[in-house]
This record gives structure tokens, C-alpha cells and sequence, in this order.
């Protein structure tokens, strides 16, 4: 069971901030795949206060977490120790997102570092905060950062990044709604051919 942890107190704040990775478990109300995504962009995750969490949400090939937040709204965050004391921190709770075209995104995402490629900001009401042992953990090394989906969604642009979305994010593995918040671009007709002068006749 380990221990149960009334808010997220300094000490809890301060290992979930150290880690480099988490782990979100999502699943849809009913039936359905439960879905687990590694979260590992560096600045990607803060601590609002001793109740509320957020990510940044970048745009991938799948949307499972929106679509599950959207259908349920449960969400569990997972923090492993791979270097130093070992330990697990759980924060469980209800989630809600805040897309691009929303109102408050921008205040949001001045909380993060990197943003390149965000659709939206997931924000977490934390109602459980538990930690355990950890001792099957192993022990890895930290190599570095991988900037390949910022970068990735940074050369597509910004209508390139829509149009990946329109085709793979609309819905989930199970065909539940997901990140379907991007307008449809109107594609304009294609002009007419000039009509041909008419023929004139040569004296």
C-alpha cells in the first residue's frame, strides 16, 4: 500500500520535479484499451499547488489521454526513482484540458520551457497522493534529452501541425472523440480554364 500523503508537500514536489520521466494511465468509462504514455520532454510537467498539477500536451500520433479525459476523466501520473533512494510517487485525480484555441492556454503554457508542437495544457485536480518502495525499480543512467517531436512538429509549422492532427488525432484506438479541435481548411475550387478566344477568320 506504502503511504498516503495528504497534499503534494515539499518533499513530494520536489522528486516529481527531479524525474525525468512520468508515466499517465488513462482509460474510457467503459470497455475499451486502458492507455499508458511516457511523458519526457524536459520542463514538460509543474507543480501549480499542493492540489493541481499540469503538463504540456504535445501533439503526437495518438490522442488517448484527451479522448479518455474527454469520455471519463480519470487520470493517474506515475514518478519512478531510476537513480539515487529508490521510490514510487502516484498522484491520482481528475483531469481536464486546456487546447490551443482556448482561453488560458497562453498563461498556461508561459509555465513551460518548451511548447513547440503543443495542443494543449492537461491539468490534473489531484485527489490521492501516495508513494511506495520502489525496490524493483532498476537503476538507469541518464543520457540526455531527445528533442525530436519539438523539432519534428517545429518544421511542419503550425498548419502543418493542424493538418497532422486532422489525420491522426481526431479519434482514439477505441473511435472515441479526441483532440478534433482543429478547424477544417476550406479548399478553394479549382479556377477555370480561360475560355478559348473565339476563332476569327482572316481576310
Amino acid at each position: 500500500m506504502g503511504t498516503v500523503h495528504e497534499r503534494i508537500d515539499d518533499g513530494i514536489r520536489s522528486f516529481v520535479l527531479a524525474q525525468h520521466v512520468f508515466f499517465v494511465a488513462t482509460a474510457p468509462s467503459s470497455g475499451g484499451h486502458v492507455n499508458v504514455s511516457p511523458k519526457g520532454v524536459e520542463g514538460s510537467f509543474v507543480v501549480l499547488d499542493d492540489r493541481t498539477v499540469a503538463y504540456v500536451d504535445l501533439t503526437a500520433s495518438g490522442a488517448e489521454t484527451i479522448a479518455h479525459l474527454r469520455d471519463d476523466g480519470r487520470i493517474t501520473l506515475m514518478f519512478c526513482a531510476f537513480e539515487g533512494p529508490p521510490n514510487i510517487v502516484r498522484l491520482y485525480g481528475r483531469g481536464r484540458f486546456v487546447t490551443l484555441y482556448d482561453d488560458g492556454f497562453a498563461e498556461l503554457a508561459a509555465l513551460f520551457p518548451e511548447t513547440r508542437g503543443a495542443r494543449a495544457v492537461v491539468v490534473v485536480d489531484v485527489d490521492r497522493v501516495s508513494d511506495s518502495c520502489g525496490y524493483g525499480v532498476p537503476l538507469l543512467d541518464y543520457a540526455g534529452e531527445r528533442h525530436l517531436l519539438p523539432e519534428f512538429m517545429e518544421r511542419k509549422g503550425p498548419d502543418g501541425t493542424a493538418a497532422y492532427r486532422r489525420r491522426r488525432n481526431r479519434a482514439s484506438i477505441d473511435g472515441l472523440p479526441a483532440f478534433d479541435m482543429d478547424p477544417e481548411v476550406e479548399v478553394d475550387a479549382a479556377p477555370s480554364a480561360a475560355a478559348a478566344p473565339a476563332a476569327t477568320s482572316t481576310p
